[in-house]
């Protein structure tokens, strides 16, 4: 049992955080008051804890076991948590062509190659582990008066892309985002997910670069700052929505 620091600071988790989004948004939280708790499946949400003042647990969203520890770890450390971030990264649908040759706007793979297993894998990554963090920390965000929970989400929900299958399953956790902040918003318990565009660790081709209207790729921190925003008190009035923030890739009027 880790040694009690109760805090009157408010107190976010953050997992995935060892890299990339889900660290800048454990930087961001930080820089704005939060102290953190971090999970991610290496150690390096444990090094990242401990420059930001916080605490670190290696750990799976997959695995109900290591949410429910990380969970009960921050209660009895801290005795409060006021935010969640569930960062869930790729999941199995991912095609092999994404990481070795950047994005390409005319890939043409099958959703039919894609495995029975890889789908249920994706389902347990995206949405039941959204669905199991919920349960954990709601009635504790409900008991405290209020909490925020932030899903990074992706915006190929709303536009579907033919590298990225895996984001119709996405397209489930946004519903599943709707029904619950319809439903405990009346506890002052918030949640919305965030759609980041292609980030500064993407290898974009040309054809893609030429389709971001920005014409370049996000930064993680501004994909953080977003985070942060939507995780703070300035969001108050803000739930059950999903925020793009993909520098106008994204065509569809909403």
């Amino acid at each position: 049992m880790p040694q009690s620091t109760q805090t009157d600071r408010k107190v976010a988790i953050v997992t995935g955080a060892g890299r990339g989004i889900g660290a800048a948004c454990a930087r961001a939280l930080a820089e704005r008051g939060f102290t953190v708790a971090l999970m991610s499946p290496s150690d390096r949400s444990i090094r990242l804890a401990e420059t930001l003042g916080g605490y670190g647990r290696q750990g799976s969203v997959l695995s109900r076991e290591d949410l429910s520890a990380l969970v009960s770890d921050v209660m009895a450390r801290y005795g409060r948590i006021d935010a969640v971030v569930n960062n869930m990264g790729h999941g199995g649908g991912l095609p092999e062509e994404v990481p070795t040759l950047g994005y390409d706007a005319d890939f043409e793979g099958s959703v039919l190659d894609i495995p029975d297993e890889v789908w249920h894998e994706s389902l347990d990554m995206y949405v039941l582990s959204v669905a199991a963090m919920a349960r954990l920390v709601t009635p504790i965000m409900i008991d405290q008066g209020g909490g925020s929970i932030v899903n990074i989400s992706s915006p190929n929900a709303i536009e579907p892309r033919q590298m990225y299958p895996m984001s119709a399953l996405r397209g489930a956790l946004h519903s599943f985002t709707k029904l619950y902040a319809d439903r405990y918003a009346r506890h002052n318990v918030r949640m919305n997910n965030l759609l980041p565009g292609f980030c500064e660790n993407v290898a974009l081709s040309e054809r893609a670069i030429r389709d971001i209207p920005m014409a370049r790729p996000a930064a993680f921190g501004e994909i953080a700052s977003v985070c942060a925003f939507l995780a703070s008190a300035e969001a108050s009035y803000l739930t059950g929505q999903n925020i793009l923030v993909d520098g106008g890739v994204n065509r569809a009027v909403r």
